[in-house]
């Protein structure tokens, strides 16, 4: 018997390298995916400017990202959408990406369309393009309630993200794929023991499950085996010794440190950590 629905997901039109340069930029669920990364070594920046819930948002960090003298090229780029609700500042009708505290007067909110955001991320990924023609973009729901909007509203709010997502994925064949964490976390995990005692966030568990779906099906293969030549390594970094000073443990060190610069002859593109 089946006790739970498996989320499909579809072959992606490209695979992610080992310590590949990326760029995650959105909700909190990008906070936490884009972290991961990093722990295995992937050359990642996670929203450089805080975390951006919306389209127009996640277009005003990428455009403000790559006017940076000196940042990362990300060949790959992940936007995670939180919502479709914007607040705009009544003065200048201009989206803005934080009210900064000021007084809730001062702004409307409003929502955007399916085509609205449609239009805010091309833009975004318009201007990847001139810095990176190669870059390739993952776009991912959130799997974040929002219960401010009631979660009818929230549905809603979701509903708009996946439509937008869905038609920028057929308008950008070959550069835009879509990854199904929304789906994951409602569809196929679908507990509330799978959410952090607010009952809105994903809980640790479940970000480590996306994350290993994520390495199924968007890793390359040399990705893969890089993450199990790193597994042992990371492990012995996170020890943590009864007594620091003892021989033991620096032969230990000695050891790790001999495995880290074995690794990085081979991939000299990962990152320099500290043993």
């Amino acid at each position: 018997m089946l006790f739970r629905t498996v989320v499909d997901i579809l072959p992606l039109s490209f695979s992610i390298a080992p310590c590949e340069e990326m760029l995650f930029v959105g909700s909190c669920f990008a906070d936490s995916i884009g972290r991961r990364f990093q722990e295995e070594n992937f050359r990642v920046a996670v929203n450089p400017y805080g975390v951006m819930y919306n389209p127009a948002s996640i277009m005003h960090t990428v455009r403000r990202f790559l006017n940076e003298p000196v940042r990362v090229t990300p060949k790959v780029v992940v936007f995670t959408l939180g919502t479709n609700h914007v607040y705009v500042l009544r003065e200048t009708g201009e989206i803005v990406d934080n009210c900064q505290k000021r007084p809730q007067k001062l702004f409307e909110e409003r929502v955007l369309s399916v085509q609205e955001c449609c239009e805010y991320l091309a833009m975004a990924i318009e201007l990847l393009k001139e810095t990176c023609p190669e870059v390739k973009v993952m776009v991912t729901v959130s799997p974040v309630r929002y219960a401010k909007y009631g979660f009818h509203g929230s549905a809603i709010s979701k509903a708009t993200l996946i439509l937008a997502a869905e038609q920028l994925r057929k308008e950008w064949q070959g550069v835009v794929d879509y990854f199904p964490a929304y789906e994951i976390v409602n569809d196929e995990l679908r507990d509330y023991r799978f959410y952090q005692p607010d009952m809105i966030h994903p809980s640790s568990q479940t970000i480590e499950y996306i994350w290993e779906r994520m390495v199924e099906c968007c890793l390359s293969d040399e990705a893969r085996e890089f993450l199990k030549e790193w597994k042992p390594i990371k492990t012995a970094l996170a020890h943590r010794p009864f007594n620091a000073d003892s021989e033991e443990y620096k032969a230990f060190l000695e050891k790790t440190r001999e495995k880290m610069e074995l690794l990085k002859a081979r991939y000299p593109q990962m990152p320099i950590s500290q043993v």
